[in-house]
């Protein structure tokens, strides 16, 4: 008698192929009627990093001191602070983390007393995620601040901010004060259980404190794992540049960064102008 081959512990899932395109849970398998031990450990893992994303604190000194070496610049950011006191109050009171402090605005307000006006106000901000800020920061704005020399036209950039325990609202405040038509929020956004490490763009035109969600733009994403920091910066300047042209942004201004034919390349009145919402 011939004794049959012993079972598989682990049932391995046909669609487990699919996680060479995806960081998604794909095709997990089974031992038995759970999952397998290895999969449970790498779940315990990323759930553990997406907590360490949002508690842990960023390093204002050494990403200050990497932007001011990378970009070349002769001023050391500004460093300001929302007007929630710490980690606590910032993850309780969401409020709290869109507006600055009355230090800070003061500073700010001070920095800003030639009322010199800027194209750009750049605003970093640990948000949900210092991890994704520490990391993505200063790759991105080396290659969008080379892409500011290379353009042909005049840009005026605002003194770089820092800004601690802030929400994306707060570049606001800051692009106002700093007499900025746009602002660029690069923010932490709040990791996810593949993605601890993500960064967000956002984008205003003609900053104000007040203003919706409807008024930016957002490239979402940006890390080694999602979108590289050569295609974030290259969006991003595309929008900046027609936001420019039209004095719009949010709802009323389309990302086509992605289509293959841009409206200047197009033959007169053969297309409107596609970056603009109905």
């Amino acid at each position: 008698m011939v004794d049959k081959p012993a079972s598989p512990i682990v049932v391995e899932n046909p669609w487990e192929r699919l996680n060479a395109f995806t960081d998604a849970r794909i095709g997990l398998g089974r031992a038995g009627v759970s999952l397998p031990t290895s999969k449970l450990l790498a779940f315990q893992l990323a759930h553990a990093q997406a907590q360490d994303a949002v508690h842990t604190p960023l390093d204002v000194d050494a990403l200050a001191s990497e932007l001011t070496e990378a970009l070349e610049v002769s001023e050391a950011p500004i460093r300001l602070h929302s007007q929630a006191q710490d980690r606590a109050m910032y993850l309780q009171r969401p409020d709290y983390g869109r507006r600055l402090n009355e230090e800070t605005r003061e500073q700010l307000q001070q920095a800003a007393a030639s009322q010199q006006r800027y194209d750009l106000a750049v605003v970093i901000v640990d948000g949900l995620s210092a991890r994704a800020v520490q990391q993505n920061s200063v790759p991105f704005l080396s290659t969008l601040y080379q892409m500011f020399k290379s353009d042909a036209a005049d840009w005026q950039l605002a003194p770089l901010t820092i800004v601690e325990q802030g929400r994306v609202a707060i570049g606001d405040e800051i692009g106002a004060l700093l007499n900025a038509d746009a602002v660029l929020v690069m923010i932490g956004e709040r990791p996810g259980l593949s993605s601890p490490d993500s960064l967000g763009l956002y984008m205003t035109w003609a900053p104000a404190p007040g203003l919706r969600d409807d008024r930016r733009n957002c490239i979402s994403n940006v890390r080694p794992a999602g979108l590289a920091v050569e295609e974030a910066a290259r969006r991003f300047f595309l929008l900046l540049k027609e936001a420019r042209q039209l004095k719009v942004s949010g709802v009323k201004l389309k990302d086509r960064s992605e289509d293959d034919v841009l409206e200047g390349d197009a033959a007169p009145g053969s297309i409107r102008n596609f970056l603009v919402a109905d």
